[in-house]
């Protein structure tokens, strides 16, 4: 139980608002769900590789998905840094990652907004 990720309510009540509203049937904890999103991003994970605790695989995968779709990421990350301000200290990273040829398709696929078009529109 010590490796899981899990937000504290206050990480929680900072990012709420960026998630779109339940309809009608009630939906699987949020703080679990983005829990399992980032415990599955950060260690490198399959889906379905994700610990019970976090939910349903499919749930975590579909909810991963659907936010990314809508934007919702785009939006919490530009809301956050927005509220942050000016930062103190400015890092450059030279990391240099390798990814599949099929990476690129993504973006054609719609699962990754695009991030030029959301900058046109402020």
């Amino acid at each position: 139980m010590s490796d899981l990720i899990c937000l504290s309510e206050a990480q929680m009540r900072w990012i709420e608002p960026y998630f779109s509203l339940s309809h009608a049937v009630p939906r699987v904890d949020d703080l679990r769900i983005v829990s399992g999103i980032i415990f599955v991003i950060r260690n490198g994970l399959r889906w379905r590789d994700a610990t019970a605790e976090y939910g349903p695989p499919k749930t975590i995968y579909n909810r991963f998905i659907r936010w990314s779709r809508m934007g919702v990421f785009n939006k919490m990350f530009a809301g956050l840094a927005a509220k942050a301000g000016e930062p103190d200290q400015l890092m450059i990273d030279a990391t240099h990652l390798k990814t599949h040829c099929t990476a690129a398709s993504l973006l054609k696929k719609g699962l990754f907004p695009d991030v030029s078009a959301a900058q046109k529109a402020d």
